[in-house]
């Protein structure tokens, strides 16, 4: 494809996104899936246009808006026009050039259009006079809630999350080691250096067609970020015990937590939604996990949990939350959301959780996970529960981590929260709770 077909496609999709509201990547995948004939290249280079669109939207919209041009509002044309000047450095002539209205590039630019790209040539993509919300790429309503969180260090953090993703790998216990994994990938042309802090996780030092892979076809490896891969490990699942994965979705972190347990004891893997279950279930197979049920619930509240209360060891909920910690990976996830979506979730969270609690037994844990950044979502939801439970108490995460990753954990605290400037992960928050009973031991000793 030409530069201007390349253009014309990202256009489309971006199209696609502000009109439909479905993710971007689930946009993208339908647009190349009708288009076989666009090649992986090709691909690559028009999910680059795409995404920094998303990433930079509110710069973007902001110099739009500053320079007018006699044009209308950002669209989709001019925000990838501008995102080419601004943070892809294209010279104005080269965009003139591609948008000649030959077949598959784009039609030629209008009047407006012309005055725009003129305006925006040679300018950087961020400007001084900037508001903090729009030169950090973030909605204006969510700027308080991250400054609490980051306060100095809010800028390095959203440049962190405004990056694109690395792709980690998490080797599958089941069938191989990391050594074993990390010599198949590299007999099939792959390179991988360990993760930092996962000890079974592998990252990809450039991106790589991984279904025709071997080694991801046998089950070896399975596509985790490494912060995802932590918070299981943490779970401390291990052979013999009665597991629950809460929230299981489709499945990732049900795969890991059944490769601790090495295929012995019972893992139930529980949604809301029969269709994640059932692409869970494939994954299950190809990773030889035979230890697991897939229940359907019909919400947090199902009879079925009554009826297992106090009956297993390890309770897994990886609860719905704003996904903020997501970002470099599902960028335009932060223009979808609107502070009733937090205000909607809170109660959620707190409810899924209380009754995720009945079925731990005296002396088993409770872990809460969010792919969140947010203390509304992770702090204070864990400080909610221990004042309402407390037959619970807090498994402080340095003793947690002492017993199944072993070392120092990344964090003093009582909880764990991962980012992608300090980490090189996915944010991830994890609390651990422990049903406190007549015969269970204190949970906070680091040698239970």
């Amino acid at each position: 494809m030409n530069p201007g077909a390349r253009i014309a496609a990202a256009i489309d999709i971006l199209c696609g996104i502000e009109q439909g509201g479905r993710p971007a990547d689930d946009v993208a995948a339908d647009y190349f899936r009708r288009r076989r004939y666009i090649g992986a290249k090709d691909r690559a280079q028009i999910s680059g246009h795409l995404y920094t669109v998303l990433r930079h939207r509110a710069a973007l919209d902001w110099w739009i808006e500053r320079v007018g041009a006699g044009s209308a509002a950002a669209d989709a044309r001019r925000r990838v026009f501008a995102a080419l000047l601004l943070a892809e450095a294209w010279p104005k002539e080269n965009i003139i050039a591609a948008c000649d209205g030959d077949r598959f590039r784009p039609p030629p630019l209008t009047a407006g259009e012309h005055r725009l790209v003129a305006a925006l040539s040679g300018r950087s993509l961020h400007h001084p006079a900037m508001p903090r919300a729009v030169a950090n790429d973030v909605p204006q309503w969510l700027l308080p809630h991250l400054e609490r969180v980051f306060d100095e260090d809010l800028a390095r953090e959203m440049a962190a999350l405004n990056a694109s993703a690395p792709i980690d790998l998490r080797v599958n216990l089941l069938k191989a080691d990391r050594d074993r994994a990390w010599q198949a990938l590299a007999a099939e042309g792959i390179a991988v250096v360990p993760t930092a802090l996962s000890p079974v996780g592998l990252r990809l030092a450039k991106r790589a067609p991984l279904s025709r892979l071997a080694a991801f076809r046998d089950g070896l490896v399975e596509v985790q970020d490494e912060g995802s891969q932590i918070a299981a490990l943490l779970a401390d699942a291990r052979p013999g015990m009665r597991v629950v994965d809460f929230c299981a979705g489709a499945g990732g972190k049900t795969l890991a937590l059944a490769a601790g347990m090495a295929n012995r004891g019972k893992l139930v893997a529980c949604d809301v939604a029969a269709y994640r279950l059932e692409r869970a279930g494939r994954r299950l197979r190809r990773a030889g996990v035979a230890n697991v049920e897939r229940r359907v619930l019909a919400s947090e509240h199902d009879k079925w949990v009554k009826r297992h209360a106090q009956g297993f060891d390890r309770v897994f909920v990886d609860a719905p939350c704003l996904g903020t910690g997501t970002w470099r990976r599902n960028p335009d996830a932060k223009w979808r959301m609107q502070a009733r979506d937090l205000a909607e979730l809170r109660p959620r969270q707190q409810n899924i959780l209380a009754s995720a609690a009945r079925l731990v037994r005296p002396g088993g844990r409770l872990v809460y996970v969010t792919c969140s950044l947010l203390r509304e979502e992770n702090e204070e939801q864990a400080e909610a529960f221990l004042a309402g439970h407390p037959d619970f108490a807090i498994v402080p995460v340095r003793h947690a981590w002492a017993q199944t990753i072993g070392g120092n954990a990344p964090a003093a605290g009582d909880y764990l929260r991962l980012t992608p400037a300090r980490h090189g992960t996915d944010g991830f928050f994890v609390a651990i709770f422990a049903r406190i009973g007549q015969n269970s031991r204190d949970p906070r000793d680091p040698s239970r």
